[in-house]
């Protein structure tokens, strides 16, 4: 791999940024993300009190997810008030939203605005508003940074899949949910406030989030950078990931049972997945940090390919099943941390909440496309072999374009941002 120019250390920035970090692991390991991974743990409960197919949760989860068009108008709010009002209003929704789904009753509308209204949570609970909290104080090791922040939703996925298994068996899918809710709102959202106040208060370089002083700001407008064809590319490369990893994801533990496994075993597929991407983040934060990030992603998303390829074996028993989810989900999990670091270095800080929303939007279309095609298809044919290829060629076409990515001069300007 290519090496990046060297950049000098920043004195003391794990010692300062720490909280920060912190904060990000339990906002974004608390999110919707979570419910994401673990939605096939869901999924059995409602096919069987309220007759729905598989293909039903899937297109009602894919329309529902249209709530992401409205992510770039709350990018721009974070970028003009602050980042704390988003967090707040987005956890308190969320906690809403598990609410709402341990009270559905049957009709398949409910579900889907639902996950409407779970979609509208993504900009606060995302690297929307943490990626640019980490972002601002962070350079030397912002790679990293950004990995330690977006493990913390594989450490919730992995840690919480065989609790909330227990809790649904035991329970049932109903109490599964009040349970994300209590967790979201009791738990996490205080411990994010609590994390944010301290670093906060503590001394740190001249702070972006200061509404008192001029700060200089590095990048690009937002309209400058939506004529950058650089910006589409990176948006594709979003899209098609969660067109793969996303339609996998939330079909993991039907898979497995269509393959022979028992319900138990099945759900050490999403255990699995879970591990592949916390290795991926803190792996990907850790290499971008020193070579050419694109070539370090174009390899990444080749690796997950033939993992998909892989996946359409016909009979493979569950260690080497286990391996292949591993590998294919390394993508998803390097992405997270890889599409914020990227954004900032393409196309700056100026308006990263605005251009790193629209970002979001594009990926949650391909979200939206891989859970419905991943059901759909399932439906049509019988298995999920269609699904997984068309996967494989997603993660391919994602490689391609992470090389097309060159990077250009930055301007810079000065700048008030607003307080958090």
């Amino acid at each position: 791999m290519e090496r990046t120019p060297p950049r000098p250390a920043q004195a003391g920035e794990w010692r300062l940024g720490w909280p920060v970090v912190a904060a990000a692991m339990i906002g974004i390991g608390t999110g919707p993300g979570l419910f994401q991974n673990l939605s096939s743990l869901f999924i059995a409960g409602p096919v069987e009190e309220f007759g729905w197919s598989r293909g039903d949760i899937a297109t009602a989860a894919g329309l529902g997810l249209l709530g992401g068009l409205t992510v770039p108008f709350f990018g721009r709010l974070a970028d003009r008030v602050g980042v704390k009002a988003i967090i707040i209003l987005a956890m308190l929704l969320l906690g809403l939203v598990y609410a709402g789904m341990a009270s559905l009753s049957g009709p398949l509308w409910q579900y889907q605005t639902l996950i409407f209204g779970l979609a509208l949570t993504v900009p606060g609970t995302s690297a929307i508003v943490y990626g640019k909290l980490i972002a601002q104080r962070f350079e030397a090791r912002r790679g990293i940074a950004l990995g330690v922040a977006t493990s913390g939703i594989s450490i919730t996925s992995l840690a919480l899949a065989p609790v909330l298994g227990v809790i649904i068996a035991d329970y049932g899918w109903r109490v599964g949910f009040v349970a994300l809710g209590a967790m979201v709102v009791a738990l996490a959202l205080p411990a994010i406030l609590f994390l944010l106040r301290r670093e906060r208060t503590a001394p740190t370089r001249p702070d972006p989030d200061d509404a008192a002083a001029a700060v200089p700001v590095e990048g690009m407008t937002g309209a400058e950078t939506r004529r950058d064809s650089r910006y589409w590319r990176l948006g594709a490369t979003a899209a098609l990931i969660n067109i793969a990893s996303v339609g996998l994801v939330t079909s993991l533990v039907p898979l497995g049972t269509d393959r022979g496994f028992t319900p138990a075993a099945a759900a050490l597929l999403v255990t699995s997945f879970a591990a592949s991407q916390v290795v991926g983040r803190l792996v990907m934060g850790a290499l971008v940090d020193r070579f050419r990030p694109q070539a370090t992603a174009a390899a990444f998303a080749a690796l997950s390919a033939l993992a998909f390829v892989g996946l359409q074996l016909p009979a493979p028993g569950l260690p080497l099943m286990l391996a292949l989810v591993f590998l294919a989900g390394l993508m998803n999990g390097a992405e997270h941390d890889l599409l914020p670091y990227l954004a900032t270095r393409l196309f700056g800080l100026r308006a990263f909440g605005e251009l790193y929303g629209l970002l979001v939007m594009i990926g949650l279309f391909g979200t939206a496309t891989g859970i419905t095609a991943f059901g759909r298809l399932h439906d049509s044919t019988g298995s999920y072999s269609a699904a997984l290829g068309m996967a494989a060629i997603a993660l391919a076409l994602a490689a391609i374009l992470f090389l097309s990515l060159r990077e250009r001069p930055l301007p810079l300007v000065q700048a008030h941002a607003h307080p958090a």
